[in-house]
């Protein structure tokens, strides 16, 4: 089949690297059915603000409502399947010397999809911790709980992910500049580049003299600062990356 000539180009690119990191945004995760948080305030939740739904604020106000709304969004998530773009970006992982995966989506799909080195730059929604010591909770959580259990500490458990108004993780920050500042090639995917700090990695890696490769449906504030642009749907854009990259390599 034949591909457009970025497309030849970006996999050349791919196959000259001794290191790769992606940032994934909400556009991946959509494209299996899961709406944006935006998005996810519909029906029942159209009328709350975010900040009564994901801040610690909110949940300390009432942890019962934050907690219903995760509850719900955890099993919507359970019902959808990563899509080609996530495989792809399996396979990719193992075709390149150096790999990381830098995500801000909190569905896990990349995970459950094989990634292996991966970023979860705002957390996982299926993973808890404690409120006053932020701990990563051991015990399972049972889904259907009324309210939020309690950790053996006391405090109430919430789920592992980055809130509004609250900082990333120290570790996962560190990561994502470490990998952006050894990449040969960074690949934008499925993100507006707008939320910072995670739009500042495309230009780090920049100026460490990558090659910026960007796929999206639509331009970005970061299109013109990327080498190419593969304007589509990462479901349909990364498999055809490597179909190419399979022939370059035969």
């Amino acid at each position: 089949m034949l591909y457009s000539d970025d497309i030849v180009r970006g996999a050349r690119l791919i196959k000259q690297a001794a290191a790769v990191a992606v940032l994934t945004g909400a556009g991946v995760s959509k494209e299996s059915g899961i709406p944006t948080f935006r998005e996810a305030q519909t029906g029942l939740w159209a009328n709350y603000e975010p900040e009564k739904l994901a801040t610690v604020e909110g949940f300390v106000s009432d942890p019962n409502l934050v907690w219903t709304w995760y509850d719900w969004r955890r099993k919507m998530v359970s019902n959808v399947k990563p899509n080609p773009g996530h495989f792809a970006l399996v396979e990719l992982e193992q075709l390149v010397p150096k790999f990381t995966l830098i995500t801000q989506n909190v569905d896990g799909l990349h995970r459950l999809a094989g990634s292996r080195h991966i970023v979860e730059l705002h957390g996982n929604i299926s993973r808890h911790k404690c409120l006053k010591h932020g701990h990563v909770a051991s015990e399972e959580v049972e889904s259907d709980l009324p309210e939020p259990p309690k950790c053996h500490c006391g405090s109430l458990i919430r789920p592992d992910v980055v809130w509004f108004g609250e900082a990333l993780g120290p570790q996962n920050l560190a990561d994502s500049y470490a990998a952006a500042e050894s990449a040969d090639v960074f690949l934008i995917i499925g993100t507006s580049g707008l939320v910072q700090p995670a739009a500042s990695f495309p230009f780090v890696a920049k100026r460490r003299g990558a090659r910026l490769i960007e796929i999206n449906p639509e331009e970005t504030p970061l299109t013109r600062e990327v080498d190419f642009f593969l304007q589509g749907a990462s479901g349909v854009i990364l498999p055809q990356l490597l179909e190419v990259l399979r022939d370059q390599s035969a």
